[in-house]
């Protein structure tokens, strides 16, 4: 990682540290997060099945901390969800690694039908399974247990399951809905849903729990970049030009040379970033400033260089105006971010494989 991604990474890093030793914010393992997460380990036990969500753009660092100690399990399932937001070649290898590890991996978009319907299969198949095992009777309610740490959308993927397998089981009446945020730590209460017919088959969803304290601040910097810890205890520019060391680092970019120029007569709408014209000329912008530059980007002046030039860039595909540039570069990284955490400036998984 060249410098200036390293020194960010050493900032974001320590506001986390900083903010979890004091205590500071009323959102990091506050009172309602440790009485949670004393729920959760004492229902742990009781679940025929527990289902670890984890962030699929960072398998490892999105651990669930209460279930690290744990032995592996057929009943223990690592679900990597936002598949469609990480790297599709990173995530087989990812796949392969947790199961050399004994471990039960599935990969999933919580928004595809199709993907949620194979889990569900393979769901049944795990509790017909169990069942025949402990030659149990099939009448009996099975409880899945949904367990991770903030924002990586287990609740999305509860009202998924809910929402098809009830479809599936034909049955009626008013459906229940998770909380779903973008914000982390909305949900509050453990959730309980109905996914599964004949047998029932029942999911609980939890609140999203932090560790006390992340000493490692490169796994902190890769959950603030992706959305797992409050935006609040951090400043955007810092998460931009963050995601904007590992862009230009990566070869993503290189899928967006032939992107073609705006009209002129297009300027006037291109400060809704989500509009798929402008996030085309986001690309376009970026594509040419990485590809022209003739600095190291493994050197840490050189990539600052860059940054600021693509900081300089964007201000003007978003049509920033204003009087500071502290301000205009605030609102261009707010955008920038929230066009990473949405997938529209490319796929990466953040986590590389043990060596």
């Amino acid at each position: 990682m060249a410098g200036t991604a390293t020194k960010l990474i050493q900032k974001l890093g320590n506001s986390v540290k900083k903010v979890s030793d004091s205590r500071s914010s009323s959102w990091w393992y506050n009172q309602h997060m440790r009485a949670a997460s004393r729920a959760i380990s004492q229902r742990l036990p009781l679940a025929d099945f527990v289902l670890e969500v984890r962030d699929a753009r960072i398998p490892v660092s999105s651990e669930y901390g209460n279930l690290r100690y744990s032995p592996s399990s057929s009943r223990n399932i690592i679900v990597l969800n936002k598949m469609d937001l990480a790297s599709h070649s990173k995530t087989k290898e990812w796949m392969a690694y947790f199961r050399e590890q004994n471990c039960i991996p599935f990969a999933i978009n919580s928004h595809n039908k199709d993907n949620v319907k194979q889990f569900l299969n393979f769901l049944q198949a795990k509790v017909r399974d169990l069942r025949r095992n402990m030659q149990s009777s099939n009448d009996l309610p099975t409880t899945v247990m949904l367990v991770g740490i903030p924002n990586v959308g287990k609740s999305a993927f509860a009202n998924s399951l809910h929402q098809i397998g009830r479809v599936t089981a034909a049955e009626k009446g008013k459906l229940k809905q998770a909380t779903v945020s973008p914000h982390p730590g909305e949900t509050k209460d453990i959730i309980s849903l109905k996914i599964v017919s004949h047998p029932s088959v029942y999911i609980l969803d939890t609140p999203g729990i932090l560790p006390p304290e992340i000493v490692d601040v490169e796994r902190s910097s890769k959950l603030a970049l992706t959305g797992a810890i409050d935006d609040s205890l951090f400043d955007q520019s810092d998460l931009a030009q963050y995601f904007l060391s590992i862009l230009n680092l990566s070869h993503e970019y290189k899928k967006w040379e032939n992107i073609a120029e705006l009209d002129k007569n297009e300027n006037q709408i291109m400060n809704d970033h989500t509009q798929d014209l402008v996030v085309q000329a986001v690309r376009r912008a970026l594509f040419k400033e990485i590809s022209s530059f003739e600095g190291n980007v493994e050197d840490e002046n050189d990539m600052e260089h860059l940054i600021e030039a693509q900081f300089a860039t964007l201000r003007k595909v978003f049509n920033v105006k204003s009087d500071s540039l502290e301000a205009a570069n605030s609102t261009v990284a707010t955008k920038v971010v929230n066009l990473y955490r949405t997938g529209r400036l490319g796929h990466y998984t953040l986590d590389s494989l043990p060596s």
